[in-house]
């Protein structure tokens, strides 16, 4: 085989596992398509987090199959462990590849491809689960690198299928994690992205057990590279000393991401979620007395079945009082095999339809409140490497997570530099500038 594409539906995970078998197939020579026709083997990572995603999912096998009718089809990711009846039924020459068995592919279709040897494997709930990694470093082609430290989810929220994707909670071995970091720091990247399904739970499976907090401490120590993100955290495992490791004299992003859904104590604890709204609430504000320009985004869960109208007026006003920098607003979607799928009375998708506006809205004036609180502030950003097409400029990310555009400058690509802006326009894109002034 000498050409490959791969199709990924969903979340950054996903993608990173998707470059990672990339990277592997080209160590062995295979060259990448930038289109699904006319190639030797099609890969399609699968999503499986909504209903929209899981049809997406076998929509794009069966276009692949469609368009490559000698091809060989691989078909991974979520939708495959979760529902693998459904991609079966697709027809022949599409071959289930396991979850676990993604760091393996590479050399599998590399060395036996036919007959294919990996057998697909229901998703492993049992103590003895291991993680999964990529023994190569995974650079993809983004500016900020990814690496996922942790898989898998214990939690078995009652909306939610990750964890009969993924299975229980793993975690990369520390020296593992030092290591890609090491590498990707010594590749030239400037920011490496820790994520996972359930990041906050690091280090609880391994001998001896540890924590996220220790594994930050352990990088900063060896400053194997300029700054580190992490991905969403909840906010019951969000501490002091995590808010301290992202100060003045930390190497961790003043960013955090922290999933709320909902801001009703009777629909938090319906959806099975280890926290109150009140807990949310002094979280947030912690953070926000700790670092006063620190990002924080939110996620919500609009329309949960038996949410009332009260019920989501609780929630926006919750978010409404909070320092928040943004917001994730996400329509309930049931999924076959929770127990929420079976719960009563949904929410007419009207209904939702407009709570989510309203959300959204008020995602929109927060965004602009932190947009005009950083004005003429000096931020340290990374430039990304490609031009953004549609305003010919450098799009740069500041450590609290605002993009700014800057005026196109070549060898600032893929630099540290710091930054100030002073005008925005109507959508919130932000006009940027180097920053020459003295001092934060």
């Amino acid at each position: 085989m000498k050409t490959y594409y791969i199709k990924t539906l969903g979340c950054k995970v996903n993608q990173y596992e998707s470059d990672g078998i990339a990277a592997g197939l080209e160590q062995h020579g295979l060259i990448r398509a930038k289109t699904g026709r006319a190639v030797d083997v099609c890969i399609i990572n699968t999503c499986a987090v909504t209903s929209k995603a899981a049809m997406q999912s076998r929509q794009a096998v069966r276009k692949l199959r469609r368009d490559n009718p000698d091809a060989k089809i691989i078909v991974t990711g979520c939708h495959v462990q979760t529902a693998p009846d459904m991609i079966r039924q697709i027809g022949d020459r599409v071959q289930l590849v396991s979850h676990q068995d993604k760091t393996r592919l590479a050399r599998y279709l590399v060395t036996d491809p036919d007959p294919f040897p990996l057998t697909f494997i229901p998703t492993d709930h049992s103590p003895e689960n291991r993680f999964h990694g990529f023994t190569h470093p995974v650079s993809g082609s983004m500016t900020r690198a990814y690496l996922k430290i942790q898989d898998g989810c214990d939690a078995f929220c009652t909306y939610c299928i990750v964890p009969h994707a993924r299975g229980s909670s793993v975690s990369m071995p520390q020296d593992m994690v030092i290591h890609h970091v090491q590498a990707l720091g010594n590749a030239g990247f400037k920011e490496v992205i820790l994520t996972g399904i359930h990041a906050g739970r690091y280090g609880r499976d391994l001998t001896p057990p540890t924590t996220l907090v220790k594994l930050l401490e352990t990088i900063q120590d060896k400053k194997p590279v300029h700054r580190i993100r992490l991905s969403s955290i909840e906010p019951n495992e969000i501490d002091d000393r995590l808010a301290d490791l992202a100060g003045p004299d930390g190497m961790v992003c003043d960013h955090f991401h922290v999933p709320l859904q909902s801001g009703d104590d009777t629909i938090l604890k319906k959806m099975k979620r280890p926290y109150t709204a009140d807990l949310f609430k002094e979280v947030l504000w912690r953070i926000h007395e700790k670092l006063p320009f620190a990002g924080i985004g939110v996620d919500t869960l609009i329309g949960f079945p038996t949410e009332t109208d009260a019920q989501f007026e609780n929630t926006y006003a919750l978010i409404e009082q909070l320092p928040v920098s943004y917001l994730h607003v996400f329509p309930f979607s049931p999924r076959k095999g929770t127990p929420a799928f079976s719960f009563t009375p949904r929410v007419s998708d009207a209904v939702i339809t407009h709570r989510c506006q309203r959300m959204r809205d008020l995602g929109r004036q927060k965004r602009e409140t932190f947009i005009r609180a950083n004005q003429g502030r000096c931020l340290e950003a990374v430039v990304q490497n490609k031009t953004d097409t549609r305003t010919g400029r450098l799009k740069a990310v500041t450590s609290n997570y605002l993009t700014l555009y800057l005026e196109k400058t070549p060898s600032l690509k893929g630099t540290i530099v710091n930054v100030t802006y002073d005008r925005w326009d109507k959508t919130l894109n932000i006009s940027g500038e180097l920053y020459h002034g003295k001092g934060l």
